[in-house]
């Protein structure tokens, strides 16, 4: 066969088989399967925390943070779409050393990063000055430990917080003081921060009220360990007791040099001095005392939120960690709502929002603050804090009773 024959063979049949219905292969639609459909599209969403991570309370910061984290893991892992978008969540932390200056500072730094919400920060005092720097910017932001009662006061919309304030704590700390110690002359001390002296003005208020002899003021600072010339001040008046509004950085040396001078005193606390470290700081002297916490305790809170907490972080929560785990979720839920990532569109939402979290339902009043926030007052034994009453209201319960649903009447915390 010559080339002419073999050509016109070859042609033939080619036509032979478009002529039995198929066509030629479409290269450029086989490249485009070969590179896969384009991805969904995504939208990037920052959301901070504040909290101290170096200095004397490191460890209540770390908690704090450990908890939003923990939220937005979940969140990332549950594949949140918002305005149609796979929703990347971001989680952008910051330190603010406990320091007012450095709390500014990375408020702004958080501004400057166009986060989407904020939690913390876990001091009133960095948390109040910080709180003006979110509000122009109209960024909500969402404390799980702030409680002096200014934060929620100044009128700004963007500012919320999970647990109770120092106007509710300092009667409940005060007045079961009263009813169990009995006293006839207490001493007060503060560290000079926002939320110490805060704490103890409310404290010696109802002490006060309660027709009970107070000191006058004695001052440390967040930074104070020796504690010593204060004390002996306080040993020549022979104080009932004592109550200090203050960490437990602070208060732990200071309840040690106590019973080293051989005071004798009934020795109470807030919640900044109402952790575990107590024992490590005071050692044996620590039992005995008594204190509380602007919510419920730790081990109240949801189990599912516990187990995974100790799964994460191999500890068990010191103190806030379910309310920033919290405070992370009722950011996310209201940009879900309303289905949008900008805090003028979500704040509405977050403002009017009824949620169910690991410390319970969450709704706020028009101030910001949770709305029924409890108060467990714990007294320390054998080195470990047992939580002892719930108080929520101004009534009083039984802390057995609060989490079985015993039916004994609640006593009025709000008298002697």
């Amino acid at each position: 066969m010559n080339r002419l024959a073999l050509r016109l063979t070859v042609l033939a049949a080619s036509l032979a088989v478009i002529g039995c219905g198929d066509k030629p292969a479409d290269t450029k639609k086989t490249a485009e399967v070969k590179k896969g459909a384009p991805p969904p599209p995504s939208v990037e969403i920052k959301i901070g925390h504040v909290g101290p991570l170096t200095g004397g309370i490191a460890h209540l910061g770390k908690d704090n943070e450990n908890g939003a984290r923990m939220a937005i893991d979940e969140a990332n892992a549950a594949k949140i779409k918002i305005d149609g978008k796979d929703a990347k969540f971001v989680f952008v932390p910051e330190d603010d050393q406990a320091d007012p200056k450095v709390g500014t500072t990375v408020a702004q730094k958080l501004v400057d990063a166009k986060v989407a919400g904020v939690v913390g920060h876990l001091n009133s005092g960095t948390s109040i000055p910080a709180s003006d720097i979110y509000n122009k910017a109209g960024i909500p932001v969402i404390s799980g430990s702030a409680t002096n009662p200014k934060l929620t006061e100044q009128g700004f919309k963007v500012q919320f917080r999970v647990v109770a304030r120092d106007d509710q704590q300092g009667p409940a700390v005060a007045n079961y003081l009263a009813d169990i110690a009995k006293p006839k002359l207490v001493a007060v001390i503060d560290d000079a921060t926002a939320y110490g002296e805060g704490l103890a003005n409310e404290v010696e208020k109802s002490l006060k009220g309660a027709n009970i002899q107070v000191l006058p003021r004695e001052k440390g600072t967040d930074k104070t360990t020796d504690w010593k010339a204060v004390l002996t001040k306080l040993k020549g008046r022979n104080p009932d007791a004592v109550f200090y509004g203050g960490m437990d950085a602070t208060g732990g040396p200071m309840l040690k040099q106590a019973r080293e001078l051989g005071i004798k005193a009934v020795f109470s606390f807030g919640d900044g001095a109402c952790t575990d470290e107590m024992p490590k700081l005071a050692g044996a002297a620590a039992d005995g005392l008594l204190c509380s916490q602007a919510g419920l305790p730790p081990q109240a809170a949801d189990k599912k939120f516990l187990e995974a907490y100790k799964k994460a972080f191999k500890v068990d929560p010191i103190i806030y960690a379910p309310f920033t785990y919290d405070a992370a979720n009722l950011l996310i839920e209201a940009m879900k709502k309303a289905n949008s990532a900008d805090p003028a569109k979500y704040l509405p939402e977050l403002a009017k929002i009824d949620f169910k979290g690991a410390t319970g339902q969450i709704a706020f009043d028009g101030k910001g603050d949770r709305k029924g926030a409890e108060i467990t007052i714990f007294t320390m034994k054998a080195g470990k804090l047992e939580p002892t009453a719930i108080v929520k209201g101004g009534k009083s319960t039984p802390y057995a009773e609060f989490i079985g649903g015993g039916a004994a009447p609640a006593k009025d915390a709000a008298k002697k």
